[in-house]
């Protein structure tokens, strides 16, 4: 349940509010619901234990079955109240109850009844719940209803038909795109609100149609946009077309660049910002046209409002990642910033000034940066810490003063994020900056001494020996790093016992001590540790001379490992199993990182049909396909092959003819390679084709084909059939499979076939094209850090039911398998017993666009699964579609 005390400050325990649903239980508010079966109903008293069950629910308490039909049908008799705050408050407790569908039928009168109401009030919740709650049948018997009410003259009740639109539109496009008309009335309404979700929805509904979207921009900023929201939606929609054109090479011009410029004289500051960051954000967008936008943000930099002096600074602070001088005219505004009340404020203000300053300015920036440090949390400090790095690379004569500083803000309290951007920092400036490497070292070393993040004391034991032999004097790193073996865990404890090692191999005059530090690690309590001092021990002799050849020392410690640890992992696990009396090989495992499985095992007693033997990496193999394919003529045009899937079976095991196929994806095409294998000695087949019924894939248009001429016993050969589909669009769909072919009989003795054959056909499994062929598996080597540098500019949450499963482990393979990509650090696994779960997957969408996706699962009932779908991407139409794929999957 919910804590009872909400401190309003952490040092000041004499200060807490108590909440008012503390204390709450649901089995008290269960009892207290009985009110709603009184026959003198209490308005105020059913709306607040409404309250408390809506409070309940949000706060992921969860309802058994019974619970929540007995809640609902209690619910349902507070329909006979007249009262309308309680009414507003049961349409809120139906929508967030979700009935069954047996329960929806029962209220499904009274909201119809108040979708006909007088009361405008009725009449818009009403269109919100019923669409919320009901199936696309229902929402066919009231199709006439919700288009009336798009254009109803209260704005309110317009703009609950609009909004329940943009739902159904996830579940029932069909049917909301009968209502193109309508809609495009509702644009031209003068109501603000009504005007805004009209063109959220007309843009929604022809999403997918670059040419249509271009022409609803072409027309509505041509034409009178009146509400705010709606023209900033309009920017919006504006700078999609934009990024999807080009500029015009003869005249330079790029289209609509007017309309947006004309935006930053509107007297809506929401709109004024939305199309200055608009412009901002063009590619390869020049002074000239950077030069209006970065003046509105600069007025914007004084104003009262704190939202808006935010907005023009962080705004600022990208554009200073890429065109710094467009913004220094902006410093002296920014200066005023940095003792801003508002924390954020600060601190974009003394990044970007950082990112724009010159050398003069440095040393100034860095006594206002020490005044506010202490004051700002940490994902504040880091933001700070990566600009002084870029400061830092920038002018390297200033090293010492920034190095100064980030040894002094390392020695301070801060958790493992903070800590470790600073010692990335150093590390990065003792690379790039020579003279700072013996300062940088020397901080770094003082760092561990006190350092409570393991893995921060491994990378900066790991630096230093590869850094550290080659200083001045070496020898004085020796003490720190053997403080580490005294003082620190095993894992510490064996980092730094490799640093020794380094330091004895490339210095020759501190071998023997380091031998004699060595030695004493063999009687260490940690198995690693002892291995690691034995075997370092081994290379340098017992007098301290080299044993082996000191190249191959060096290679040992200093050489890099040449292939992903993922790929290693995988090899030894497979070696492991096998129980092979063959020495491990690491020149067998694939230096690519695997992607996507392109081989699958056979069924048994199955020849393997297709390239050939299987390849040594994944790339090899898409090259190998990509090879094979563009040297055929008729698909030579289709441009670069994005993915090819692993093989599909379509027969059975053991049968006369073994068939799989292999999906190539291209961006407007798809590629059915059809492997075959004659089994049966006694045939030969010639003119091999596969008949392939598109018939339940609308979106696709068969456009070639290539027979393979015959097919000998034991002989595999490849088939093809091209399909055509739209650009960009995820299409799907299933495919019927006949295998037609000419058999001709072959004598056993001779092996000649008769001249005559009888033609034949054999039935195949179906094919299936699904979304998860247009994501490409491509994982990521830190998920966060990832999808910070993404960004929130392309995101798009919402929240979904997932029915009833069998489990949380079968709901999270389910939506990995829906979407085909790639789990990141292990998060595909549920632990046991698990009844919420986060999954991060990582992939590259067709037209080579990056996407990261961060699920959270829970069980919201018995075995009632939800779900909330957080996509990032570097296209918002992107974002959306990966929506689609796991509305419509």
């Amino acid at each position: 349940m919910s804590q009872p005390l909400v401190k309003k400050d952490d040092d000041r325990d004499d200060e807490a509010e108590y909440s008012p649903f503390a204390g709450i239980e649901k089995g008290a508010v269960l009892q207290e619901a009985r009110v709603f079966n009184d026959p003198q109903l209490d308005p105020r008293r059913c709306s607040q234990v409404i309250t408390k069950l809506l409070y309940l629910l949000n706060q992921g308490e969860t309802f058994t079955k019974v619970e929540a039909t007995e809640v609902f049908f209690a619910v349902t008799k507070l329909f006979q109240s007249k009262d309308t705050g309680l009414r507003r408050m049961v349409y809120l407790m139906i929508k967030e109850l979700s009935p069954s569908a047996d329960e929806v039928i029962i209220v499904t009168s009274s909201l119809m009844k108040d979708m006909n109401s007088k009361t405008d009030m009725y009449r818009a919740n009403a269109i919100r719940v019923l669409c919320r709650i009901t199936d696309g049948t229902l929402l066919t018997q009231i199709e006439r209803y919700l288009k009336q009410a798009i254009v109803d003259k209260n704005p309110v009740v317009a703009s609950a038909a609009l909004v329940s639109g943009v739902h159904i539109l996830q579940t029932n496009p069909e049917i909301v795109k009968r209502w193109s008309n309508e809609v495009q009335e509702a644009v031209q309404s003068r109501a603000a609100l009504v005007q805004f979700h009209a063109l959220a929805l007309l843009h929604q509904i022809r999403q997918n149609d670059r040419l249509a979207v271009s022409k609803l921009v072409t027309s509505m900023t041509r034409g009178t946009v009146r509400s705010p929201l709606a023209q900033c939606l309009l920017v919006r929609y504006t700078s999609q077309v934009i990024r999807e054109s080009s500029l015009n090479t003869q005249t330079g011009d790029r289209p609509f660049y007017d309309y947006l410029e004309g935006c930053l004289r509107h007297k809506a500051e929401m709109v004024i910002f939305e199309a200055a960051r608009a412009i901002t954000e063009l590619s390869g967008v020049t002074s000239r046209e950077l030069t209006p936008a970065i003046t509105v943000l600069q007025l914007f930099l004084s104003s009262s409002k704190p939202v808006l002096r935010f907005a023009a600074v962080r705004t600022l602070n990208k554009v200073a990642m890429t065109h710094p001088l467009a913004v220094t005219n902006c410093n002296i505004d920014m200066e005023s910033l940095i003792s801003d009340q508002n924390r954020s404020i600060a601190t974009l203000a003394i990044t970007t000034l950082l990112k724009t300053g010159n050398e003069s300015s440095v040393d100034r920036l860095m006594k206002q940066i020490t005044n506010f440090m202490s004051d700002i949390a940490d994902e504040f400090k880091i933001v700070v810490v990566e600009a002084i790095r870029s400061l830092c690379l920038k002018f390297p004569l200033k090293y010492r003063s920034l190095m100064n500083f980030l040894s002094s803000i390392l020695r301070e309290e801060g958790g493992f994020e903070y800590k470790k951007a600073i010692v990335d920092s150093i590390v990065i400036l003792i690379r790039d900056i020579p003279e700072a490497k013996e300062s940088g070292l020397f901080h770094l070393c003082e760092f561990i001494e006190d350092c409570e993040f393991t893995y921060l004391s491994t990378q900066i034991l790991h630096f230093l020996g590869n850094e550290g032999p080659k200083t001045s004097d070496p020898s004085k790193y020796i003490r720190y790093i053997y403080n580490r073996v005294i003082l620190e865990n095993a894992t510490v404890r064996a980092s730094a016992v490799s640093t020794l090692a380094k330091f004895g191999a490339l210095v020759d005059s501190l071998k023997p001590r380091i031998f004699v530090l060595l030695r004493r690690c063999l009687f260490d309590n940690d198995d690693e540790v002892r291995d690691r001092a034995t075997l370092y021990l081994n290379m340098i002799g017992c007098d301290g001379s080299v044993s082996e050849t000191d190249n191959d020392v060096k290679e040992f410690l200093f050489g890099s490992l040449d292939v992903p640890l993922v790929n290693l992992e995988t090899n030894l696990r497979n070696y492991a199993q096998e129980a092979s009396e063959e020495p491990f090989d690491i020149a067998s495992v694939p230096k690519e990182v695997k992607s996507q499985p392109l081989a699958e095992k056979k069924a048994p007693g199955k020849k393997p049909a297709g390239l050939g033997a299987p390849p040594t990496g994944p790339t090899s193999a898409v090259d190998a396909y990509e090879k094979l394919l563009s040297s055929i003529p008729e698909f030579s045009s289709f441009g670069k092959l994005f993915k090819s899937s692993a093989p599909v079976e379509l027969t059975e095991a053991e049968t006369e003819y073994a068939v799989n196929a292999v999906k190539h994806i291209y961006d407007g095409h798809v590629v059915f390679q059809f492997n075959c294998t004659n089994t049966i000695p006694e045939q030969l087949l010639e003119n091999v084709t596969v008949f392939v019924d598109a018939s339940e894939a609308e979106d696709f248009s068969e456009v070639a084909s290539k027979p393979l001429k015959t097919l000998p016993y034991d002989s595999p050969g490849q088939t093809f059939v091209a399909f055509e589909k739209p650009e960009g669009v995820t299409a799907a769909g299933k495919f019927s499979n006949m295998l037609k072919f000419i058999v001709k009989e072959v004598d056993p003795s001779t092996g000649e076939a008769d001249e005559e054959g009888v033609e034949d056909e054999y039935q195949l499994e179906e094919l299936e094209v699904v979304a998860a062929d247009y994501m490409l598996k491509v994982g990521v080597s830190n998920f966060k850090n990832a999808w910070e540098s993404m960004g929130p500019d392309c995101e798009r949450i919402d929240e979904y039911g997932l029915g009833v499963r069998e489990s949380l482990p079968e709901a999270v393979s389910a939506v990995i398998n829906i979407l085909g990509m790639q789990p990141c650090e292990g998060t595909e696994s549920v632990p046991t017993n698990s009844r919420s779960h986060t999954c991060l997957l990582s992939g590259l969408f067709i037209g080579n666009v990056k996407v990261l996706v961060r699920l959270s699962f829970g069980i919201d009932g018995p075995k009632q699964v939800a779900m909330k779908l957080a996509v990032r991407s570097e296209d918002q139409a992107i974002s959306d579609a990966i929506h689609d794929i796991v509305a419509n999957g």
